[in-house]
C-alpha cells in the first residue's frame, strides 16, 4: 500500500521505547522534559510544552491568548481542529480566503483588521509545510495589536517555523514529520504562555513551591514544602503525554533533518515530472523553506475528462491511496449550521475542487514514486 503519508520507524526508535517500558516512569517522568528541551533547541525557541495530541496543543494555545467573545481570523483550508479551538473558547472564527499557496491571505487579513478593530487574533496555518510569511504576521501583530497562533502541524523542520507568532502548535501524528504515535506540543518564547500551558496540561495543578498560594497548608514548621502537597489553581485538562511516547519523539527528532531532506527530494521530483503537463501542476513550485508535510497536485479534471472520485478509485485499484487536504471548514455541516458559507471564500473553494495529496514520506523510494507518477499519468491520459 502506498499511502499519502506514513510513519518511518526503525530499530533505534523501538529500542528507545523499550528502554522506557523497562524503566521506572511510563508517564510524568524525565523523558517528557528531555523531549521538550530537545524540541525547543531544535526549533530555536525558549520553551516547549509536550502534550497528548495536536488538538490539545491548539486547545491550550487558544486558551492562553483568546477569551469568550473574541473575533479570530483563520483559514478555511485546514483540519477542523484549528477553527474548533476558537469555538472551544466561545470565540468567533472569521474565515479569510487563501492565497496561491492555499495559506491564509495576509492582505485580506489586513483588510479585515482595518475594517474591524475588535478582532483580537489570527490563527494562521502553515499549510503543507510552507510557513505563513513570518514578517507579514509580525507586521500585523505590531500594527494592529493582534495575537498570533501558528498552527504548525505541517511545518516542523521549516526554516521559518515560529518566527512571527506568539506561539506555534505541533502535531506528532504518524503522518507528520516525526511521530510519537499521537502527540503534540506548544512552542513559544513567551514565559507567561509557557507557564500557563504547563498548568493547563495537568488539571491546572502545580507542585512548584514558588507558586503555592496556601502557605499554611503547603509548608511545614521548618519552612520546607510538604512532600505530598499540590494545588489546583485553575481549571485544566489531562493533556499529558507519556514518557515512552517522548522517548520515541526524541529518537525521531534526531532524524528530522534527514526526513525533511528526503521529503524535499520527493517534492522536487514531482515538480520535474509535472513541469510539461497541462493537466497536473504543483500547488506551488519547489520552495526550499517548506518542510513538505504534503505534496499537493492541482488537477484539471475537466480537461482530463476524469472526475476525482474515478481518479481515486483507479489509483486505489493500483494500491495507491492519495487524499484530499482539506474540505473547507466552512463547508462542514456544523459550521454551515452556524451561518458560515464556503462561497464567502471562493479561492479556497476552487482550490478544494482541484487538489489531491500525493504520497510523500521518507521511506517512499524512487521506484515507488515513479510508479505513482506513471499511474497518475495513466489514469489522466497525460
Amino acid at each position: 500500500m502506498i499511502a499519502y503519508g506514513r510513519q518511518s520507524i526503525d530499530s533505534e526508535d523501538i529500542v528507545a521505547v523499550a528502554d522506557v517500558l523497562g524503566g521506572d516512569y511510563l508517564t510524568t517522568g524525565p523523558k517528557v522534559v528531555e523531549f521538550e528541551n530537545a524540541l525547543a533547541q531544535k526549533c530555536g525557541v525558549k520553551y516547549a510544552v509536550a502534550l497528548s495530541n495536536g488538538t490539545a496543543a491548539l486547545h491550550i494555545g487558544a486558551k492562553t491568548i483568546i477569551k469568550a467573545g473574541d473575533k479570530v481570523l483563520t483559514t478555511p483550508i485546514s483540519f477542523v481542529a484549528t477553527a474548533n479551538s476558537i469555538l472551544y473558547q466561545n470565540a468567533k472564527p472569521i474565515f479569510v480566503d487563501v492565497d496561491d499557496s492555499a495559506n491564509i491571505d495576509l492582505n485580506l487579513c489586513e483588510d479585515a483588521l482595518k475594517k474591524d478593530n475588535s478582532i483580537k487574533a489570527i490563527f494562521a496555518v502553515d499549510f503543507t509545510g510552507k510557513c505563513v510569511d513570518p514578517d507579514g504576521l509580525g507586521f500585523l501583530k505590531e500594527r494592529y495589536g493582534v495575537r498570533i497562533l501558528e498552527d504548525a502541524a505541517h511545518s516542523l523542520g521549516s526554516t521559518n517555523l515560529a518566527k512571527g507568532s506568539d506561539l506555534a502548535t505541533l502535531s506528532f501524528h504518524p503522518v507528520k514529520h516525526i511521530t510519537t504515535g499521537e502527540g503534540g506540543a506548544i512552542l513559544t518564547n513567551d514565559e507567561e504562555i509557557y507557564k500557563h500551558s504547563k498548568l493547563l496540561r495537568g488539571h491546572g495543578i502545580t507542585r512548584d513551591p514558588s507558586e503555592f498560594v496556601l502557605g499554611d497548608e503547603a509548608f511545614g514548621g521548618d519552612g520546607k514544602p510538604n512532600p505530598w502537597y499540590y494545588e489546583m489553581q485553575t481549571l485544566g485538562f489531562n493533556y499529558r503525554i507519556t514518557d515512552f511516547q517522548c522517548a520515541l519523539g526524541i529518537s525521531q527528532l534526531a532524524k528530522l533533518d534527514k526526513f525533511v531532506n528526503r521529503r524535499k527530494e520527493i517534492a522536487a521530483t514531482y515538480d520535474e515530472k509535472f513541469k510539461s503537463s497541462d493537466l497536473i501542476s504543483p500547488l506551488y513550485r519547489f520552495d526550499f523553506d517548506s518542510s513538505y508535510h504534503l505534496y499537493i497536485a492541482m488537477i484539471d479534471f475537466e480537461k482530463a475528462g476524469v472526475d476525482r472520485k474515478e481518479l481515486f478509485a483507479r489509483l486505489n485499484g493500483k494500491k495507491i491511496y492519495p487524499q484530499v487536504h482539506y474540505i473547507p471548514i466552512n463547508m462542514q455541516p456544523y459550521y454551515k449550521s452556524l451561518g458560515y458559507d464556503p462561497n464567502d471564500t471562493p479561492k479556497a473553494l476552487r482550490y478544494y475542487r482541484q487538489c489531491i495529496s500525493l504520497p510523500i514520506y521518507p521511506d517512499l523510494t524512487d521506484d515507488l514514486q515513479e510508479y505513482v507518477v506513471s499511474a497518475l499519468f495513466g489514469v489522466l491520459g497525460a
